[in-house]
Formats: C-alpha cells, structure tokens, sequence
C-alpha cells in the first residue's frame, strides 16, 4: 500500500541526482524505469560535478534530519538513501579526479573491503588442481587444454543456453512469485568486457545479453543463466520493482546506480543464486547439458570437481585488481598473476584486465558479495534449515532494501 512519507521528497532528489550523475559517466546508470520526464531534465540541464556535489551534501544533511521510522522497513529506507548517496558523493569526487586506493574506493562505493589473500592461500588450491590435470606443461596449459574438451559448439549455443535459462526459471518459480509479465529477450554480443549483462528495462523486463569473443565453457550456461536471469539480476529488479516501487512508491528503486552498495546486493545475491537453483549442477550438466552441447556426460563429475577449484581461486582477481590499481603491480604483470594464480588462459586474462580497467573495485562485488550473501541466508535461515527456507530468505532480501551492512 502506497502512504506518503517524509523520505518521498527526498527520494525523488536523489533519482535526479544519479540521473544527473549519469550525464558525466555512460555507466552509472545501469537501470531507470521512473519517469521519463526526469531523465529529459538531467539531459538537458547537464548539472556540473561541483553542483551535483553540493547537492548531494545538502541531501544527506536533509535525510539525517528525519528522526528513525519505527517501522523497520522504513528505517532500511532511511539507511538505503544515505549510504546510496554517500556512494554517489564519492564517484562524484572520483569523476572530478580524486584517486582513492583500491580498499578505500571499494569501502566508498560498495560499502565493504575485501580483506585480502596471500599467494598462500591460491597456491594451496593450486596444489590440488596439479593432482586432478596431470600432464606436461604448465597447470594454467593443462588447465586450458583440459577445459576446451567441454567448450559448447558454436552453433549449439543458444539451444544450450535456452534450455539453461529455462530450468533455472522453472527452479526459481517454484520459490518465488513473479509478475505474470515477467520476460526476456536473449542476445549475443562482441567486443565487451564481461562475460555477460543483465539490462533491466523495468515493467519486468530484461534483455540478457552473452559475450561470445571467446570460447564458452559449458558451466557457464548455469551461471549465465542463474546470474544474469533466474534468480539472480532479472530477479532481483524485478522484485524491487514490484515491491517497493509498485507497492509502496518509493521511486528511489526505479534507477540502479551501477557504482553503489546496491551493486553488493545485487551481485553477491546473483552469483550464490546459481548454487541455490542449482545444487544439483553436476546432474543437470551430465543429464541435460552436456548430451544437449554433444559433450561426453561420462566426463562430467571431473569437470564439475575441476570447475569448483578453480572457483576457490576467484579472489585472485581481487588481489591483481588492489595491487594493480594501487600502483604496486603493472597491467602485464597482473595479466600474468591470472594466468598462474588464476589459471585463466592468456586471452581471458587480457579480458579480465579489460574488466578491471573499465570497473575498478566493483571486482569485490562478484566473491564477496557471493560469501557475504550466502553466509547472511545460512545464518538467517538457521542451522539444518530446509532447501525451502533458505529460498525464503533469498526471496525476502532481495524484495528489500537490504545494503551491505545488513548481511553483516
């Protein structure tokens, strides 16, 4: 039920203020389904940084002075505002060329730092991977040779990817209602710096879009689809627009700012959404996928075993991105720390430089996120809960406005 609230003034300032945020960085607003004559008015009055800044100071200081809502669902509307535009005050300073290190931006824009990892940590992983690839040459060649045995085939790509989406949306209805509108559209790209993108365009509707520059290995239909549709990204916006948009009117949810703590949330919640859909994922793969992409299903439990420890190497990224940007480590040498701490083949590793030039710290929202958010379900939900009640409270924080904080 929509009831008129002291915040709904300031709601709206802040929606115009990431849209005029907008007009200075492409990538900022990553979502805006409010009205269209507000983004008319950001584009037309194009707003300077210094401006923006001191609005977005004046804001916080009108925000604070709204005593804390009883309602505790009001009062995370309260928090949300704040730390959202204390993100935005701070890629306004960035933009105006304030260089932060790593864990400083990552605490400015995404309300959390990443406490760090040793070459100890990845080189233990590394040490069990040499057991299950033996061969000659070294573990990121072995590495490389033994995933292109379970690349899916060009040309059954989008039948493999289909089907992916399709179980991971027949999983996820069965735990979480979604309007009866709700849908997709699927596209192939070139040429970008991720693997893969969710673009909301609000009315529950998304278009899911796949880069295809390099080979795709047959996991990455489950986490494609999971993370960029169901129940991850597609999800998520479309929860936060019919619940608290729709239903309560706080137009705040109608922009995602692309550089915020709700990047956290939204990132985090999207990557522990494939293990949640898809806790049977070797079954799935063996069963359905593999047979579907005309790979060996006998092949599979190996696969799977290969893939998940070399998922516990994720945080390389994190740790070639701090050092890297920090100025301790140069883009060849961070390109070269992937490919033997990462074990990512030499184009991979150009790619994910790529991602890290174009997005900074946002690398903590994918590992982080994933632990922070399946640890706050875990702890929530309670000790021996049910498959069911852990989808309950996945469902219920992503119809919130939950921020980093709250999983804490």
């Amino acid at each position: 039920m929509k009831t008129p609230s002291v915040l709904d003034s300031s709601a709206e300032q802040y929606v115009k203020l990431v849209l005029a945020v907008g007009q200075h960085d492409a990538d900022y607003v990553d979502a805006y389904y409010g009205p269209e004559a507000w983004a008319k008015e950001a584009e037309a009055a194009k707003l300077p940084l210094p401006v923006i800044g001191e609005r977005t100071a004046a804001l916080v200081k009108q925000v604070e002075a709204v005593p804390v809502p009883g309602d505790a669902l009001v009062a995370m509307r309260r928090r949300f505002l704040l730390t959202q535009l204390s993100a935005l005050g701070a890629r306004v300073r960035m933009l105006s060329g304030e260089t932060l290190k790593f864990d400083e931006e990552s605490q400015a824009l995404y309300a959390a730092r990443d406490p760090g990892h040793t070459e100890a940590e990845f080189e233990a992983v590394l040490a069990e991977l040499e057991r299950l690839v033996p061969s000659q040459g070294s573990l990121s060649e072995r590495v490389e040779r033994f995933r292109k045995d379970f690349v899916i085939p060009v040309e059954k790509l989008d039948a493999v990817f289909r089907a992916a989406i399709e179980e991971s949306r027949r999983r996820t209805l069965k735990h979480v209602a979604l309007p009866a509108h709700e849908t997709f559209t699927l596209e192939y790209v070139n040429n970008k710096p991720w693997g893969g993108y969710n673009w909301f365009k609000g009315s529950a509707k998304s278009v899911i879009q796949i880069n295809t520059d390099l080979p795709l290995f047959i996991m990455r239909a489950i986490d494609l689809a999971a993370h960029e549709g169901y129940p991850g990204h597609h999800v998520y916006n479309a929860l936060l627009e019919q619940h608290l948009v729709h239903e309560r009117g706080w137009v705040e949810f109608s922009v995602y700012p692309l550089f915020s703590p709700m990047s956290l949330i939204a990132e985090g919640s999207a990557n522990h959404g494939i293990e949640l859909a898809f806790p049977d994922a070797e079954a799935y793969l063996r069963d359905v996928l593999f047979p579907l992409a005309g790979l060996d299903p006998k092949r599979a439990a190996d696969y799977v075993r290969m893939e998940e420890l070399t998922e516990k190497l994720s945080y390389v990224v994190n740790e070639v991105a701090r050092r890297y940007l920090d100025g301790t480590m140069s883009r060849e040498e961070g390109r070269d720390w992937l490919v033997r701490y990462g074990l990512l083949s030499p184009e991979r590793a150009t790619q994910r430089m790529a991602f890290i030039d174009h997005n900074r710290s946002y690398v903590i929202n994918y590992n982080l996120g994933r632990d922070m958010v399946k640890q706050y379900v875990e702890r929530k939900a309670g000790s021996g809960a049910s498959h069911e009640r852990r989808w309950e409270v996945f469902r219920e924080l992503l119809s919130s406005p939950a921020l980093p904080a709250d999983l804490r």
